[in-house]
């Protein structure tokens, strides 16, 4: 049976989990953290990163593929229902554009201040008692929806006219973040309408779920109209 080997609240998990849900393919979770699984985690990938996809494609033998960008490549080509990639050049290109900048700039600039050490319940070298970069946070949080912003007032969706693998990355980053409180909202009209209408597909019902021990989201965290 197709697995993934994830975290819950790690955003590229639930980026290859959107992916999935949205080309309506099946997979068994299998819950890791790179800290207590770490044996079973370079079994699969030697990288020792998040997600792993361990497949059987239609045309036979048992895959283990990392990192998220090489599954959502690999998913597009294995099984061509429902695509999540334009069908021209220049398009595809826009897309795999935009999810590298969620899945690296966006994890390096925001990600990494402080939901990156709380999801994988790490300090990162801070001692006990500092106070976490909140402002730094935020001010890369900031910067991201402004250039978000200036895309969707050109743009239907993300990269174009059709919701593609560029909407589904910047939206997980966005919902991990969100957990915590972390997106003003109100500030940023034309990236919350974008997120709305993604946060209301089923494809994202079983990752708004998620929960981490101890933390719980703000309440407006699982509302689609919020």
């Amino acid at each position: 049976m197709r697995s993934l080997v994830h975290l819950p609240l790690d955003p590229q998990s639930r980026f290859i989990r959107l992916v999935l849900a949205e080309k309506g393919l099946v997979a068994r979770l299998v819950e890791i953290s790179p800290a207590s699984g770490a044996e079973e985690l370079a079994r699969l990938n030697p990288a020792m990163s998040l997600p792993v996809l361990v497949d059987e494609p239609p045309t036979g033998g048992e895959v283990a593929i990392a990192p998220a960008s090489a599954i959502a490549e690999f998913l597009e080509e294995a099984y061509d229902a429902y695509p999540l990639l334009p069908k021209t050049s220049a398009s595809r290109a826009e897309t795999r554009r935009l999810a590298s900048w969620f899945n690296d700039k966006f994890e390096k600039d925001v990600n990494s201040l402080i939901v990156r050490r709380r999801i994988e319940h790490r300090t990162g070298g801070r001692r006990w008692g500092e106070p976490e970069p909140i402002r730094d946070m935020a001010n890369g949080m900031k910067w991201h929806l402004d250039y978000l912003s200036y895309l969707l007032e050109q743009r239907g969706w993300l990269a174009g006219d059709k919701m593609s693998l560029a909407d589904l990355a910047g939206a997980v980053h966005l919902s991990a973040n969100d957990y915590f409180g972390f997106v003003p909202w109100p500030d940023f009209p034309e990236v919350k309408a974008w997120y709305e209408r993604i946060k209301s597909r089923p494809s994202m019902r079983p990752l708004l779920a998620d929960r981490i021990e101890g933390a719980n989201p703000p309440r407006h965290y699982e509302e689609l109209d919020f």
